[in-house]
């Protein structure tokens, strides 16, 4: 103990003895989060309710969180022990990403002594599980393009309008949301973040269903939803503030101090069979082509994930550029589309035909092939990675903007009417 706080060292030591008392050997949907089907879906959300409740009741659960809000109040270094102990067993996966980073992370930040009462305590429990609601189906990458309104009713909002993309809002809890509150300044100018529960009268959430078969995206739809104002986060008009924030730490993710995840683990359905695995099965590993291309996919993947450990630290020690993240989601998104590309080069006509009765690693690489560009997409664009490097990483001057100064309801949106 060193000023009343407990040395990462001894931390680590009863991290690790309650850890291997406690959880279990780590399960393959702990990465993937991928079920058959709704109801095993439901299942394993109760067990990462159960498991994060758990790590509450053996007071070691928001480590990095307040003491005054249910956390230990320690350092990242004491939740980066934690999550070397971790590897190699159960945890409770579908809190990390979103619930803890970004939507917990904005909730401290932004979020009044009385919301963060409200919920940060619950999340930590494992009795909330938040979504991020910030894309729209018109509006691409300009997030700060909002058209869901908010509308001032006495001590309430009215919400109308549609988000899209949203991560498991089928069986979440609570959402952020960012709308529109006013449409006669710039459109970075009148924005606002709310917090509101998803189940309740005036939402409707649909399912999309992707190329792979995948349905856990979803549509929301808000008629007439009504928000009290204090369920706002930040400033009437200030939710560009609210909203930059809160895509840092979208970017940063699973790097984010506040996630609790076992260090070096990978998405083994994400990630594939590894590439010397795929030749072999090809006939190629004494293929000098196929052989360099194994090279460069191992290249690939050791820089990603030296990158993620340097940004996660300059990050967690508050020295590095805080757009840093910006690097690592850029870097990410183009190196799983070649190691992807890669994988598919090397598997040749098996990835793209294969039967029933043939073993189905030859289909998950084509699929996974045709579903690379989704790493450039989800969790913001690579195309907005590039703009946040270049403007704010390396002070390179601003694109021009045609809507700069422009009151938002007089920007074009949508093709021109005859």
């Amino acid at each position: 103990m060193s000023g009343g706080i407990e040395s990462v060292d001894d931390f680590r030591l009863r991290a690790r003895a309650w850890i291997k008392a406690n959880l279990g050997p780590i399960q393959p949907f702990d990465a993937s989060q991928n079920c058959e089907n709704d109801e095993i879906e439901r299942e394993a959300v109760a067990r990462d309710r159960a498991l994060q409740r758990q790590i509450w009741d053996g007071g070691f659960a928001g480590i990095c969180f307040p003491p005054e809000y249910g956390g230990l109040g320690l350092t990242p270094a004491h939740q980066r022990a934690f999550n070397e102990e971790l590897a190699g067993h159960e945890f409770p996966s579908r809190f990390t990403v979103p619930t803890f980073s970004p939507c917990a992370a904005v909730l401290l930040e932004f979020g009044t002594p009385e919301q963060k009462a409200a919920h940060i305590p619950a999340i930590l429990k494992g009795d909330e599980f938040w979504v991020q609601m910030l894309s729209e189906p018109g509006g691409g990458s300009d997030v700060a393009g909002a058209t869901t309104s908010a509308v001032r009713d006495g001590d309430d909002w009215i919400i109308n309008g549609s988000k899209v993309w949203t991560s498991r809002a089928w069986w979440a809890d609570w959402g952020l949301c960012l709308a529109r509150t006013n449409w006669d300044v710039p459109k970075h100018q009148g924005l606002t973040v709310f917090a509101l529960p998803l189940h309740q009268p005036g939402i409707e959430i649909h399912r999309i269903e992707r190329l792979s078969g995948e349905t856990e995206a979803c549509q929301e739809f808000f008629t007439d939803v009504r928000v009290p104002d204090s369920d706002r986060l930040g400033p009437v008009d200030g939710g560009w503030t609210v909203g930059s924030r809160w895509m840092y730490f979208e970017r940063i993710g699973h790097n984010s101090p506040y996630v609790t995840r076992p260090v070096g683990l990978t998405n083994p359905e994400a990630e594939g069979p590894s590439a010397i695995s795929i030749a072999r099965r090809a006939g190629r590993l004494d293929d000098p082509v196929a052989r360099d291309l194994i090279g460069e996919d191992r290249t690939l993947e050791i820089a990603t994930h030296a990158l993620q450990n340097r940004i996660a630290q300059a990050a967690a020690s508050g020295r590095g550029n805080v757009d840093g993240s910006a690097v690592d989601r850029l870097f990410r998104g183009i190196a799983r589309v070649r190691r992807a590309t890669i994988e598919y080069e090397i598997a040749g006509p098996q990835a793209a035909a294969w039967t029933e009765e043939e073993d189905h690693a030859s289909g998950s690489t084509g699929m996974r092939y045709l579903m690379r560009q989704v790493s450039c997409i989800g969790g913001g664009t690579t195309e907005i990675a590039r703009n946040v490097i270049a403007e704010r990483v390396l002070g390179m001057p601003r694109e021009l903007s045609g809507d700069k100064g422009v009151p938002f309801r007089d920007v074009p949106r949508g093709p021109k009417r005859a």
